[in-house]
């Protein structure tokens, strides 16, 4: 965390400062893609991103870190353990903990309703004990808790120009759509921890099962209906981009260049696996290096634009909610048509 960013913030607690920038190093370490894309938010919103973020990444870490050798029962334990510090820390407004620290901190900024991160935990703890899926249906309720919540708690952080409950559906969408893209990249490491994501039912409709998909990430081989599986879930992941894409328009300008990169790094992961064949069972897709610099540069450009247009028209810097008063409510404005 910059000095910048902690004191655009209105951060001046020592211990909180750190705490935030605990969690920055975190985004920085693991979220390569959003730790980009956070980059083109105005520097006083920065911090509360990198605490969400942070939190979601400790958590996850617990539940499916390879190279730990703790047990499930283990594991469960570290989740209980965390949910107490994050009651605790939501209850008094602090805590020892730093990732707690920063948390409770951003949520009592923004008016972070709790039950997002307690559903968060709900679906991290399912993970110790659930390994598949039989309809999207069923995954779509694991999913509320481990993507769309995440989508929630950023739409006070990102602001909106329009009401909050119409912009909360497509944020939702847009945490689904970034998840589900992590699982089909993913798919041949998550069989590694003992999970496929992929439902039943979009298997079976191409007449393979989930031991085919363990006997080709085992052997190397490859089979043309595990790649026709791969290719529907593709698409499906598309839909659900379609799905989130118009509520970047509803976002505060300041806020769009940022997830609009976040939007196309991530479909164009798709494209990746695309290109790539489908082999996500033997290797790890990724956007080209210099894909990622045109999105970057694009996004920064349209950031840049934004902040000029603000103090053309007197607006000054972009302020978000003080450490001493609750966020107010956004004023609603005409959306520009112009969305991304």
């Amino acid at each position: 965390m910059t000095v910048r960013e902690l004191d655009a913030a209105g951060i001046h607690d020592p211990a909180l400062r750190a705490a935030y920038t605990h969690c920055r190093e975190l985004n920085a370490r693991h979220g390569k893609t959003y730790f980009l894309a956070t980059r083109l938010l105005p520097v006083d919103r920065r911090p509360a991103v990198h605490a969400l973020y942070g939190f979601a990444r400790w958590a996850d870490d617990i539940v499916d870190d390879l190279d730990s050798t703790a047990t499930a029962g283990e594991r469960g334990r570290a989740l209980l353990a965390l949910e107490a510090q994050l009651e605790a820390g939501l209850r008094r407004g602090r805590a020892t903990e730093p990732v707690i620290r920063a948390l409770a901190d951003t949520a009592r900024r923004y008016g972070i309703d709790r039950v997002h991160f307690t559903d968060f935990l709900a679906s991290m703890r399912s993970d110790l004990t659930v390994g598949e899926y039989a309809s999207y249906e069923e995954l779509g309720r694991y999913m509320h808790g481990s993507a769309a919540v995440i989508g929630l708690q950023m739409v006070p952080v990102l602001g909106t120009v329009t009401p909050r409950e119409e912009a909360a559906p497509h944020a939702a969408a847009l945490g689904v759509a970034f998840q589900l893209t992590n699982f089909l990249r993913d798919v041949g490491e998550d069989l590694d921890r003992g999970r496929l994501y992929l439902p039943a039912e979009l298997l079976a409709a191409h007449g393979v099962d989930r031991e085919r998909f363990e006997w080709s990430r085992r052997t190397g081989a490859r089979d043309a209906r595990i790649t026709d599986v791969l290719r529907a879930a593709a698409a499906h992941n598309r839909a659900v981009y379609r799905d989130a894409l118009p509520g970047i328009a509803m976002l505060a300008p300041v806020s769009r260049p940022c997830i609009r990169t976040a939007f196309v790094l991530y479909s164009g992961i798709l494209d990746a696996i695309e290109a790539d064949g489908y082999a996500v069972l033997h290797r790890r897709s990724v956007v080209p290096r210099r894909r990622r610099a045109v999105v970057a540069v694009d996004g920064l450009v349209r950031a840049v634009a934004v902040r000029a247009a603000r103090r053309r028209r007197g607006e000054g810097p972009v302020a978000g909610p003080s450490s001493s008063s609750p966020p107010s409510r956004p004023r609603v404005v005409p959306v520009p048509e112009e969305a991304v």
